[in-house]
This record gives structure tokens, sequence and C-alpha cells, in this order.
């Protein structure tokens, strides 16, 4: 499969021209998946709630239609993080396909401010069976607790699909460690540039990258400009759990001595 990770700088609020950017971005390379970041079309900086209730959007609003639009022409599949309006504002993340809408992960682990404006996500950590493989959602700061990406390898995910708006510089290491502990892909996709608003100021790293099982880095973009990366990979590499001839990293584990 091809995997594309989509590096972005979307102006805060500006839902329609930034959903304009990332499809054009997209049509610069083909792919069968597109990940793009975490809050895309919004902005990611608000200074009170209405500012979120004003940019939420139901699964099936704008963007929805936009992203489905383009999978359905183009055969392929997309992930996209959206602030979602349902019983609560969650931030969270969409996977669509050719056929439509496959699912919605709602972000788990909540970063800073965000705590303000949404809700902790419900939906558990969902693993998609696409044709190339199984694909698992989790979002940004999600990174930092080991038991999300260990969730998603457990349920059979192949490829580990990131949304993110990275502050923190410690994740694109990180996410070497999840693959490694996990033996799976990832694909992380951040954006750039600088949102300073209501005496919040916040720099964005970029660093978006792909990774593989065996922790190495198959594409990295830079810290400051927009971009978009493919790679050429084979899921089935994730499914050899095998660390040598004694160890099986997911049969060895010991849930019995894990217990606090």
């Amino acid at each position: 499969m091809r995997l594309a990770i989509v590096q972005t700088n979307p102006a805060f609020g500006k839902n329609e021209v930034n959903i304009h950017t990332a499809t054009e971005r997209m049509r610069e390379v083909p792919a069968d998946l597109y990940v793009l970041p975490e809050l895309f079309n919004t902005g990611y900086n608000f200074i009170s709630i209405e500012e979120v209730d004003r940019v939420a959007e139901k699964p099936d609003g704008a963007t929805f239609r936009a992203m489905a639009g383009i999978a359905q022409r183009n055969s392929c599949y997309i992930a996209y993080g959206f602030a979602e309006r349902a019983d609560h504002i969650y931030n969270s993340a969409a996977l669509v396909g050719p056929s439509g809408l496959l699912g919605i992960y709602r972000k788990v682990h909540l970063f800073d401010r965000e705590n303000l404006f949404f809700k902790p996500g419900n939906l558990g950590f969902p693993v998609f069976d696409l044709p190339f493989g199984k694909v698992g959602l989790m979002i940004c700061f999600d990174w930092m607790y080991p038991e999300a990406a260990r969730s998603l390898a457990l349920k059979g995910a192949h490829l580990i699909v990131h949304p993110s708006n990275l502050v923190l510089p410690y994740c694109p290491d990180g996410m070497v460690t999840r693959c490694l502990e996990n033996k799976v892909f990832a694909a992380t996709a951040d954006r750039v540039g600088r949102e300073n608003r209501g005496d919040v100021d916040i720099q964005f790293i970029g660093t978006s990258e792909i990774v593989s099982p065996g922790g190495a880095i198959l594409a990295r973009l830079g810290r400051e400009q927009e971009g978009i990366a493919v790679v050429e990979i084979d899921l089935r590499d994730a499914e050899k759990k095998k660390i040598n001839q004694f160890n099986d990293l997911l049969t060895g584990r010991r849930p019995d001595q894990y217990n606090l």
C-alpha cells in the first residue's frame, strides 16, 4: 500500500480554506491511505467554548463530505482530525473510504487546555479492517500512554494512524519506541506553524513521520514547512511478532503479573 502523511498549517477558524489546502496537498501524490493532522480543518488554540461550538461538526458535516468525495473518486482512504459535535464536543478523528464513513475515534487522553473545551473520549481504541490491512486510530497525546498503542496492537492493528498537533518535542522519537514495543507501523501526521491567541502562544513542531515495526523512520518531514510524504509498505510485516526463537512479543506478555 501507499501510505501518505500530510503536514499542514491551518488558518484558525477558516474551515473551508483549511479543507481546500489539505485537499490540494493530497492531489500532489496518489496514495491508498492519507493521514491528516488533528483538528486540521479548524486550528487548535481555542480561547472559549463558544469558538469550539462554532466550528464543531457532526460526523457527516462539511469536512466529511469533502473527504468522502475524494475517497470515492480516488478509491482511497483518509483519516483526519476534527471537533465532533455529539452529546458533547469531542476531539475526534474520522476514517472515511470509498463507501463513506467507516468509523470515529474520540481522543481519550486530552492535553493541557483541551480539557477546557472537549470531553474525554468514550469509544475505546478502534481498529478497522481495510483491504490492505488492519488500521487503528489514536490522536496526538495518546502517544504518551503506552496502553493506547498496546491496546491497538492487541486488537490486531498493523498500522497506527496518529493525527496530531504536537507541542512537546518528544513524540517523534517516542513513536519509534511505540512501534518497537508493538511491532507495528505508525503514521503521525502533525501540523506546523504558530497560534498566538488570548495570551496563549503555541508553537507546533511538525516532524510528521512514518515508522516501521522495526523502529526505522521511513519518512520524516521538517519542523516548519507544509508538505506530504508517501511510503510504500507491506502491512503484513507487522504480523511478525517474534523477536527470537523463544520470545514472541505479544504471546510472551504476563498479564497475571501486571495487576497493580
